[in-house]
């Protein structure tokens, strides 16, 4: 008796070291597959705070407020459109509408009408970047931040 129930615990044991074995070759294919497709599919730091629809007229009349700053020292540099930065030109940076979007920006009585061509800004409480030139249109370079209201073309 002692014989046969010492033979059982061993072929318990071949049989748990044979589901073991079919468990981790399962795990390491499929951990495999996945890593594979991780690499294969390549997202754009780009896409990271892009809005999900492209159509600009779906935004249509929106209006918002905030605090806006302007920035134009990177000027020649990359925006995350992919476009040079023009630290002249009436553009903004905004953090999740649409690039190309164009948004009528009014701050003490004076308005402006820039494009969408960045990300930003990335300081809690603001809602427009500005660049340097949309910013002397309003009178914003003076303080630097101001409070301005944003409505989508």
């Amino acid at each position: 008796m002692l014989r046969s129930s010492r033979k059982a615990p061993r072929a318990t044991s071949a049989i748990r070291n044979t589901s073991l074995a079919a468990f981790s070759v399962v795990c390491v294919l499929g951990l495999g597959t996945q890593a594979s497709e991780a690499r294969n599919h390549k997202k754009s730091w780009r896409d990271a705070n892009a809005s999900i629809g492209t159509n600009v007229s779906t935004h249509g009349g929106r209006t918002f407020s905030g605090k806006a700053s302007y920035y134009g020292n990177e000027s020649g540099s990359r925006t995350a459109s992919g476009q040079r930065f023009n630290q002249n030109a009436m553009t903004a940076a905004h953090r999740t509408l649409p690039f190309g979007t164009r948004l009528k920006v009014t701050h003490g009585g004076r308005s402006v009408v820039v494009t969408i061509n960045d990300r930003g800004p990335f300081i809690r409480g603001r809602v427009l970047d500005l660049s340097k030139g949309a910013a002397r249109a309003i009178g914003l370079t003076g303080r630097g931040v101001g409070q301005v209201v944003a409505e989508v073309q």
